[in-house]
């Protein structure tokens, strides 16, 4: 296979053959600060290389057998096998180093290469700081990149002990999965990890912070580290970091029976992550943002906390025992997100008991539309090589599967669900396992037969439709209730037919007491099949609200009787309870994004609820979407009315708000993004100024970029306040949000500067150009930004040939022409798909990105009809 693909079939063949025992990797760091040695600067590469030496002892089931090793590497100057020289130019091809006529037995394996430094979150990322002009680095290795630092045979069930000798500059720390030791001539020698996976080795280096702590329990002490730059050490909040993390050991090792697996847990805050964090053993990286700069809402500290406590479960599941291929990305992802959020609900003291209000107001609403993609595929995908799995972390791998597993939970019993857990770990600990295996431990611990729940929650794609059917009589009185089952059509180019599965549901029952509404009952039962009649509910009055799924248990899209739906119009914002109120707002999404609420009316009854919202998530997902179905959804006729509506009850709220609280903050910002009037600008620019106040609100660094960028966008901040803005935060906070600024203005040559820098240029690194993207593509610039569809389709098939994966996506994605919602835009996608020959990942992307214009295209029409 050329190039950096590997296909499953590949793998097998290899962990058939091969069984891996040590590697011993020696890298030579000590030119990071300057750079490294000169090198092409291809392939999101920076240019400088640094000197890898690999040694790596593994064992062969069959004599004279042929394998390879992977390696992506600008040169490689030694190949030995087992004492024999190899010649690298003869050996080394398509990031493959082929090992020819294998003995039986044990073999033993060095590669002297230079590996480069790269700029774009994949391998060693190396980003310097300019406010204090030094070098960091740290490694990036999911899903195949640790052959972009040293040679290995890079797939998850080839797992091995790993022992990391590096050289760094004077002054700097090196972390590892291993316990930090202490250097000798700038030399780190780290102990051999235990048997892991090549994905969740790391390297964090660099003259970094730290702050150090330890976690206790049971006469074991794990040292506990958090590490940031030295410029956001002002920043670092770590004694609430350090507060989540135990919670989460507590938590964990009492629900899994299970020890910490690793000598220690280190968490670090690194520059210009594409991701949210990664769970490297020991050593989770984590995006810097989360070290927040300035005055956020607790709905950031919630989400900081789930992702500390998702790479925390991975350090069991998926850490010490690992998935045997990608196919099963999916349990890897889905029950950390789980786990994470039932610690959050469950775990005693915890600061955020409502997770689950979160997850089904966040989590399910990007599994919802995930599933509804031309893309959609099952939970347990066919990955058949490393391009599928590239384009796979998407709302089905964490969010369908997480909801999915909330519901075997639901099903099994939570008791049962952690017994069988902690046998699954005791049984495969250092291992490497597939789904069976967890369900099988499963069927011991509950009685239950998961085969055909398996086959249908796991094995095919789509979402169900729970609908009530009720019928009363003359006095109100319920006679006949039962829960209707629909499977619609797969979206077309979907894979696969629509099935009803079994579902796990409550049944809320809520009245109307001094105007709450307040469950009075609630029903748990199975439904299956097509129409499951609720004979507990017969012969009782009918509430004011009857409310399918309550609890949030299942995953499925549900309707409410006409009845119902009514009250809930009038009284949204009224739920006692956070979680029916959070059901309820992703329902009217739901329905709006399938074009059976017009956007127009969804912003009505945003508007007549949120002011009695209390849970800020909630809150701010409102508002995200209530600009999506304004700027996508709403008639083009009409979007400016809408958004003239909602920008000035934004501004009322924001008036309204508790001074200094969250939902002034979050009002602020709502505010700021879609200020359109004079007056409206001339406020966020006495704001910025500080010629205006709003009582309480801090127009810190933060919002003060919010705030500038809108100005940008709409004409009224030049290129002289941006710079003197990024003066005021000389930090790569301030250069990536002066970038953003700078892509947002209103001119052409603005446009084609931004475009030209992404698109026709690679020199940017992955957050410059996250950052630039997000400025070019600005609601209010449809008629500027139309002449690049053309340039778009002409381009894209060549971005993808010719940069990293992730560099790719960001333009592929960031760059499709998502506001202009046409037919004539289906039609040059169409024409593209059909010419282009792309691959089947970017033809994903694609597909994906057009059926936002459709959908958007059905929303607009039915709106239009309102």
């Amino acid at each position: 296979m050329p190039g950096t693909n590997l296909t499953r079939d590949e793998a097998q063949e290899r962990a058939r053959l091969l069984t891996v025992d040590a590697y011993e990797i020696d890298l030579d760091l000590s030119g990071a600060q300057e750079g490294g040695a000169a090198g092409s600067g291809e392939d999101g590469t920076t240019g400088g290389t640094y000197r890898s030496v690999t040694t790596v002892r593994f064992d062969v089931a069959e004599a004279g057998a042929d394998s390879f090793i992977d390696l992506v590497a600008p040169a490689v100057h030694e190949v030995v096998l087992n004492g024999e020289a190899l010649d690298p130019g003869a050996v080394f091809k398509d990031s493959r180093i082929t090992l020819a006529g294998l003995p039986a037995g044990r073999n033993e394996l060095t590669v002297v290469a230079d590996c480069a430094y790269t700029n774009t979150g994949e391998g060693l990322h190396r980003f310097v700081d300019p406010v204090d002009q030094q070098a960091y680095l740290y490694t990036q290795f999911e899903v195949p990149d640790a052959r972009r630092v040293f040679a290995s045979f890079e797939q998850p069930d080839l797992k091995a002990t790993f022992q990391f000798t590096v050289k760094a500059p004077e002054g700097w720390t090196v972390i590892s999965n291993s316990p930090t030791p202490e250097p000798s001539d700038n030399i780190w020698r780290f102990e051999p990890t235990p048997r892991i996976s090549t994905y969740i080795t790391a390297l964090i280096v660099g003259p970094y912070h730290s702050v150090h702590s330890t976690y206790e329990k049971d006469g074991r002490t794990v040292p506990l580290g958090i590490y940031c730059r030295p410029s956001l050490a002002e920043h670092l909040d770590a004694d609430a970091i350090f507060a989540v993390t135990r919670q989460g050991f507590e938590w964990f090792q009492e629900k899994f029976d299970y020890a910490y697996p690793f000598a220690k847990y280190d968490q670090l805050f690194v520059p210009e992550f594409n991701a949210g964090a990664m769970e490297n053993a020991g050593a989770v990286t984590i995006r810097d943002q989360y070290v927040f700069r300035s005055k956020v809402t607790d709905a950031a500290y919630e989400v900081r906390a789930e992702t500390i406590l998702h790479e925390l479960a991975h350090m069991w599941f998926g850490d010490l025992v690992t998935m045997e291929w990608w196919n099963d990305l999916w349990l890897n992802e889905s029950f950390a997100t789980y786990t994470s959020i039932a610690c959050q609900a469950y775990a005693p003291g915890s600061k955020w008991p409502h997770s689950w209000t979160t997850f089904a107001n966040s989590m399910k609403t990007w599994a919802y539309r995930q599933d509804q993609l031309p893309s959609t595929h099952p939970i347990m995908a066919e990955i058949n090589d490393l391009d599928d799995v590239l384009v796979n972390f998407d709302g089905i791998t964490y969010a369908k599967g997480a909801s999915v597993l909330k519901q075997l939970v639901a099903y099994v019993g939570m008791d049962e669900f952690f017994q069988g857990v902690q046998a699954y770990f005791k049984a495969h600990a250092y291992g490497n396992t597939r789904l069976s295996d967890l369900l099988g431990a499963l069927e011991e611990t509950s009685g239950r037969d998961l085969k055909t729940w398996s086959k249908k929650w796991l094995e095919t794609a789509g979402i169900n439709i729970l609908r009530p059917e009720i019928e009363v009589d003359g006095a109100g009185v319920i006679t006949s209730f039962a829960v209707k089952q629909e499977a619609p059509a797969l979206p077309a180019g979907a894979k696969g037919e629509p099935v009803l599965r079994p579902h796990r549901i409550a049944i809320g029952a809520y009245a109307l007491q001094d105007g709450k509404l307040v469950r009075t009952e609630r029903i748990e039962l199975d439904v299956d099949g097509a129409l499951t009649p609720v004979p507990q509910l017969v012969g009782k009055q009918r509430p004011a609200v009857l409310l399918l799924n309550d609890d949030d248990l299942s995953y499925a899209k549900v309707r409410m009787d006409e009845e119902s739906l009514k009250v809930v119009t009038e009284h949204l914002g009224d739920f006692a309870e956070s979680l029916p109120r959070a059901l309820s707002w992703a329902s009217a999404w739901d329905m709006t994004r399938d074009a059976e609420l017009p956007a127009r009316d969804y912003l009505s009854l945003v508007l007549s609820g949120i002011g009695k919202e209390s849970d800020i998530g909630v809150v701010q997902s409102l508002h995200r979407q209530v600009k999506l179905a304004l700027d996508l959804y709403a008639a083009p006729d009409w979007r400016e009315t809408g958004l003239a509506t909602w920008t000035a009850a934004a501004l009322e709220q924001l008036r309204a708000a508790e001074p200094g609280s969250d939902h002034q903050l979050a009002w602020a910002r709502a505010f700021a993004a879609s200020a359109r009037t004079d007056a409206q600008l001339d406020l966020l620019q006495g704001l910025l100024d500080g010629t205006e106040e709003i009582s309480g609100l801090a127009v810190d660094t933060e919002l003060r970029w919010g705030l500038l960028q809108r100005l940008a966008a709409t004409g009224r901040a030049d290129e002289k306040a941006i710079a003197a803005e990024l003066d005021r935060d000389k930090t790569s906070a301030g250069e990536r949000h002066a970038a953003t600024a700078r892509a947002a203005r209103p001119t052409a040559e603005a446009k084609a500067e931004a475009w030209a820098s992404v698109v026709e240029s690679d020199k940017l690194p992955n957050s410059l150009q996250e950052a630039v993207i997000g400025g070019f593509v600005q609601p209010d610039q449809r008629e500027l930004l139309a002449p690049y569809t053309a340039k778009y389709f002409a381009a894209v098939k060549d971005i993808w040939n010719s940069r990293s994966h992730e560099m790719a996506q960001q333009i592929v994605v960031g760059h499709y022409p998502a506001l202009q919602v046409s037919q004539e835009t289906l039609d040059a996608t169409d024409a593209w798909l059909a010419s282009a020959e792309p691959t089947p990942a970017l033809r994903r992307l694609m597909t994906e990105s057009r059926a936002g214009i459709e959908r958007a295209l059905k929303a607009q029409q039915a709106d239009a009809a309102a």
